[in-house]
């Protein structure tokens, strides 16, 4: 997110009526429901830990110990059990 002067980008009437409500304060408008994105969309994190969780599934599918796969992926093994065990919505 970043600032942007609001003379830069509305019509002076409009600045004149915000202005009947706020003035000299920051004010937050956020983005409209239909157009925002989900966490990790924009980062790609989102699917970055998708494919992380996929691959800790297939390995144990596969065989692999849940300690083994918690030292493998860095994460503990509770969080390794709640990948493994997590049902799909």
């Amino acid at each position: 997110m970043r600032y942007v002067r609001v003379n830069k980008i509305l019509p002076e009437n409009l600045i004149k009526e915000i202005q009947k409500y706020i003035q000299g304060e920051y004010i937050y408008i956020p983005s409209c429901p239909e157009t925002r994105k989900r966490w990790g969309e924009k980062s790609k994190n989102r699917d970055y830990f998708k494919n992380r969780n996929l691959k800790i599934q297939s390995k144990y599918i596969d065989g692999k110990s849940i300690s083994d796969l918690a030292k493998e992926f860095f994460l503990s093994e509770s969080s390794i059990k709640k990948i493994v065990y997590k049902r799909d919505k």
